[in-house]
């Protein structure tokens, strides 16, 4: 069990600090709560208008290995994605989270036999399947919980994409699924917060920057 911290006082450096995380947050928190709000149907329907808007980007389509990843809850479904991934005879890998702020990447031919509860019962790549290095991936495609017209991006916290994504090789684009009322004007961020190259929506292609 992780020891708690010792109270205190904020401190100059501690206070900004504490005052991202808490409006971070409260972002995660109210675009969380509406995307839990759609419909299970609604949901169906725009993720897959969501998913055949990147799955028609050209990034996606010359990308020979691509890495995906599994929706839990109530993110964006992305099984029409990779479906169509393994039926072009892509090489797809999925992530596993391996502890904290740390997962890698393995390779998935068919996701009934692949994939298996993992970390928070999030659909992972089982044991014994192929690693794939960050280096060899052509294009990665990021969840999230918010993002905003300058590319920045929320997670849920845990840091793991932040940690992982420097280790693909410049210029790997970058490319968030989300719904619409997942985009907020001006989303809050820390230096270390990772943007991504391309979000698509129900209704729009971004490409920041």
């Amino acid at each position: 069990m992780q020891k708690p911290e010792m109270a205190r006082e904020p401190s100059e450096s501690s206070a900004p600090r504490d005052d991202l995380a808490a409006r971070k947050g409260k972002v995660r928190g109210l675009t969380l709560a509406a995307r839990a709000a759609l419909l299970a149907e609604e949901r169906a329907r725009l993720s897959a208008a969501i998913c055949a808007r990147a799955g028609a980007l050209p990034e996606f389509a010359r990308a020979r290995t691509v890495m995906l990843f599994a929706s839990f809850g109530s993110e964006v479904d992305t099984s029409p994605l990779i479906a169509q991934a393994l039926s072009a005879g892509k090489t797809l890998c999925l992530p596993r989270v391996l502890e904290p702020r740390l997962m890698a990447a393995y390779r998935v031919t068919d996701p009934s036999v692949d994939l298996a509860p993992g970390a928070w019962g999030i659909l992972e790549p089982r044991d014994g399947l192929p690693q794939i290095p960050p280096g060899a991936i052509d294009a990665v495609i990021v969840p999230g919980a918010a993002f905003d017209a300058a590319g920045r991006r929320c997670g849920y916290g845990g840091g793991f994409y932040d940690a992982y994504l420097p280790g693909t090789r410049r210029g790997t684009p970058r490319i968030a699924l989300a719904f619409d009322l997942q985009v907020v004007d001006d989303l809050p961020c820390a230096a270390h917060d990772l943007s991504v190259d391309i979000i698509v929506t129900e209704t729009r292609l971004m490409r920041p920057g």
